[in-house]
């Protein structure tokens, strides 16, 4: 087996990480280990669960299914890239305002799930946001208080879009 590390320089959240790394490294755990951003959450590592969910050039990817070398050279996001410092995204509001969590172990991947989706539907139905919630489990919730989340985070969304 070839065990030679590769370099490999990828953008998290604004931020380079240039590393040497084996060539069978995930990307989830590249994220977690090599960046130290933990708040990405690994489930299932069969890419079922949807809790390791990042952005990957502003797409939904799950990490867990990627190789850290087949990320070199992109720009991903995670869910510390939301917050900004004290203030929280609208999706964050959103989901402490309607109790959309609750062990929270699933809540990243859903966050950045639906800040792709919300970026491409601004306005969506709740049949919409099931379809797009399908991805992520959630063994805590029915879902409906998500659901309610994610249409709040929409209104949320909408009024910072419209303010001066």
């Amino acid at each position: 087996m070839n065990d030679e590390r590769r370099t490999i320089r990828v953008t998290i959240n604004g931020q380079v990480f240039e590393r040497a790394v084996a060539p069978n490294l995930l990307l989830s755990d590249f994220i977690r280990h090599e960046a130290e951003l933990t708040g990405t959450h690994v489930g299932c590592e069969h890419g079922v669960c949807g809790a390791c969910t990042i952005l990957y050039e502003s797409q939904p990817a799950r990490s867990c299914l990627m190789l850290a070398v087949q990320a070199d050279g992109a720009r991903l996001e995670t869910i510390e890239s939301l917050a900004k410092g004290d203030a929280l995204h609208p999706l964050q509001t959103a989901f402490w305002e309607k109790h959309g969590l609750q062990c929270g172990y699933c809540t990243p991947g859903i966050l950045m799930t639906m800040k792709a989706f919300l970026a491409e539907t601004p306005n969506p139905s709740e049949a919409e946001i099931r379809v797009a919630l399908s991805g992520n489990l959630c063994r805590c919730t029915g879902y409906q208080q998500i659901v309610e989340a994610v249409r709040h985070a929409a209104a949320l969304l909408s009024a910072a879009r419209v303010a001066p």
